[in-house]
């Protein structure tokens, strides 16, 4: 983190990486391998410089002020990023699965692990060995963790793999996907907000838990279907328990309980208040 002085005049919007699974900011002192790159001074510097702080849901708001201190305005006014989610009609996603390579007959299915600080764990399934149990319905895009994927070159395609790690817009991956399987990424909160099936792989959640840190318990509130094994992730997605009556269940309590502020009216209330001065009060419809 490079702390630069704040020029006079300037206003700093913080929008963060996005809603918290795991503990962020001071929170993370109590977790030393998750702090391990840490300097909890130059953090309470930076975030004292912030003017507005965005958040997308209640569990945000209540969190963001504790670690991250400062004298900014939170803003309850969703995420601007996750605004084309509402706003993308069916022919430009029919687009953009067209210049990925995905049929339309086919399940697009997108995995975007998080990244781990605890040891160098490699991949958590096998592309390949999935996208074979699969079976030609389906496609898999692969989606590392940026970190995971610097530096190295795109793994091997198997003709229903694609290896979208550098692509450039997250977005794009999400509206072009079915499905998504992840473990703790933050991108299940965002992908919540088109109301499509999402499957929980989580394979270590109590190694990630208890060395990470976590702000609430993800196997007890799940956006869906939870599963711990490859085997059981290939049948949950083939036999449709991806998006049976208990996962819908579950991804509706937790939509109402994440997606609270997004409504692809974001960056219109931001820049209403940030750029025009005007008050938003009130935030999404």
């Amino acid at each position: 983190m490079v702390l630069r002085s704040k020029r006079p005049g300037s206003v700093h919007l913080q929008t963060l990486h996005g809603t918290p699974l795991k503990v962020m900011g001071l929170d993370q002192e109590r977790y030393p391998l998750g702090a391990r790159d840490m300097n909890f001074t130059r953090l309470r510097k930076h975030s004292a410089r912030w003017d507005y702080l965005l958040s997308a849901n209640p569990h945000s708001s209540g969190i963001w002020p504790r670690v991250y201190p400062g004298s900014y305005e939170l803003l309850e006014y969703g995420y601007p990023r996750n605004d084309r989610y509402f706003d993308t009609g069916p022919d430009e996603i029919a687009a953009i699965r067209k210049e990925l390579g995905i049929s339309p007959e086919q399940t697009a299915v997108l995995y975007a692990p998080t990244h781990r600080e605890y040891a160098d764990v490699g991949p958590l399934l096998d592309p390949d060995r999935l996208a074979a149990g699969l079976g030609p319905d389906y496609v898999l895009m692969l989606r590392s963790h940026y970190y995971d994927a610097e530096g190295k070159e795109p793994q091997s395609g198997g003709g229903r793999v694609l290896d979208v790690s550098k692509h450039p817009v997250v977005e794009e991956l999400c509206l072009a996907a079915d499905v998504l399987v992840t473990d703790y990424s933050s991108i299940m909160f965002d992908y919540a907000n088109l109301d499509r099936p999402i499957v929980v792989y989580a394979p270590d959640w109590e190694t990630y838990r208890s060395t990470r840190g976590v702000t609430f318990d993800l196997l007890e509130q799940p956006p869906g279907t939870v599963t711990r094994t490859e085997e059981e992730l290939t049948k949950v997605l083939l036999h449709g328990q991806a998006d049976d009556d208990a996962a819908r269940r579950a991804r509706s309590a937790f939509r109402r309980r994440f997606c609270t502020f997004d409504d692809g009216h974001a960056a219109e209330r931001v820049v209403r208040r940030v750029f025009l001065g005007q008050d938003s009060a009130g935030g999404p419809a």
